[in-house]
């Protein structure tokens, strides 16, 4: 996995980013959140880069990013899908959009395609209950889902641009 920032930036590329931040604790947890949204994971040769940077051991980089769970050391597909499965959503058929994923994209919560292009999570709950079954692809929340209007839903964010279709 350290090879992961050369692929994908240099190492001088990368110190730039680091570079934006003063060398203060504070400052490693909104780095994360920056490193997440740059690779949609956290490399480990970023997260080593880091703890070099902030003076800090490398367990201390590495608790942090095993501790919350919106940071993966796992590489993420491009867009993640979340399907709620609070007592509302459950109870309406959250199992059913799940497996539907399943059918669809070949993965299981916590998976991700080989193209990584969809990653799929279940959360407890996204403050939608009264629209449950809920589903959260990115920042965007899909209401009353069923079975069909998934295989729609996928199939809007399955095309070759990097963004998904307009509605």
């Amino acid at each position: 996995m350290a090879a992961d920032i050369t692929v994908l930036e240099s190492a001088e590329e990368f110190q730039k980013v680091l570079d934006q931040y003063p060398r203060e604790k504070r400052y490693i947890i909104p780095l994360m959140h920056d490193l997440r949204k740059r690779y949609r994971y956290l490399p480990e040769q970023a997260l080593e880069m880091a703890a070099a940077y902030f003076q800090v051991p490398f367990s201390h980089i590495y608790s942090i990013a095993t501790f919350y769970r919106s940071f993966s050391l796992i590489p993420k597909g491009r867009f993640t899908m979340r399907v709620c499965d609070g007592t509302t959503c459950h109870i309406k058929g959250s199992r059913n959009i799940i497996d539907e994923v399943f059918n669809h994209l070949g993965i299981n919560p916590d998976e991700t395609t080989e193209d990584r292009r969809f990653s799929l999570e279940t959360v407890n709950c996204i403050g939608a209950c009264a629209l449950s079954p809920a589903l959260l692809v990115d920042e965007k929340v899909y209401a009353r889902v069923t079975p069909a209007g998934l295989k729609k839903i996928v199939d809007e964010y399955r095309g070759d641009a990097d963004e998904p279709a307009s509605e």
